[in-house]
């Protein structure tokens, strides 16, 4: 009869989580974990900035889902700063990246929530880096700095010249979110802390 009523550590432990329904602790501990990664070095454009926006879209709840991501990108930015070189945190520039971020959020949100395959979790990921490059390299070529001439052969030679950087972000965000999905996963199935996000 014990043996019936016992809970499994495991249980018990997911019993206490789910008390808290709109709080996902590992959803937040992955997501900030990811965050932190960036001040790691690392090779440029290879660092998990859109992961978390996807990631955090998809697996963490409500007003969390926006917060947490940007908060991480909002604190680690001065402090990358500093171990660079001292570049400016925030500039003008800054509103592009974070509106791409945002966007990579809401992907994650609308595709990504409810246990989502490989291959979904693959094609919104190239989405999410596809939007990056167009965003980010319109205002630069648009810059009065610009490299490039103010007119359609200098827009195409813009796309051209980011080509590289686009195929290191674009390696860089398959790895990172299907490191953050998989360990999701995996601890999540293991532990069985929380529900889907919503």
């Amino acid at each position: 009869m014990n043996q019936q009523i016992a809970h499994r550590p495991s249980d018990a432990c997911g019993a206490q989580f789910e008390k808290r329904p709109g709080f996902q602790p590992l959803a937040f501990t992955l997501t900030i974990g990811a965050a932190l990664l960036r001040l790691v070095p690392h090779p440029p454009n290879f660092a998990p900035v859109a992961s978390v926006a996807l990631f955090g879209g998809a697996k963490l709840k409500g007003w969390q889902a926006y917060l947490v991501p940007l908060l991480a990108m909002l604190i680690t930015d001065p402090i990358r700063s500093r171990l660079e070189g001292g570049f400016p945190a925030y500039t003008w520039f800054t509103l592009i990246i974070y509106s791409s971020f945002m966007i990579s959020v809401v992907l994650g949100r609308l595709f990504l929530q409810h246990s989502p395959g490989i291959a979904r979790i693959v094609s919104v990921t190239l989405l999410g880096s596809v939007q990056f490059y167009l965003i980010t390299n319109f205002p630069s070529w648009l810059s009065s700095h610009s490299l490039y001439a103010h007119n359609w052969s200098g827009l195409v030679a813009c796309y051209v010249a980011a080509l590289p950087f686009f195929g290191r972000t674009v390696m860089s965000d398959l790895f990172y979110t299907g490191l953050l999905f998989t360990a999701y996963a995996l601890l999540n199935r293991k532990f069985a802390l929380e529900p889907q996000a919503a």
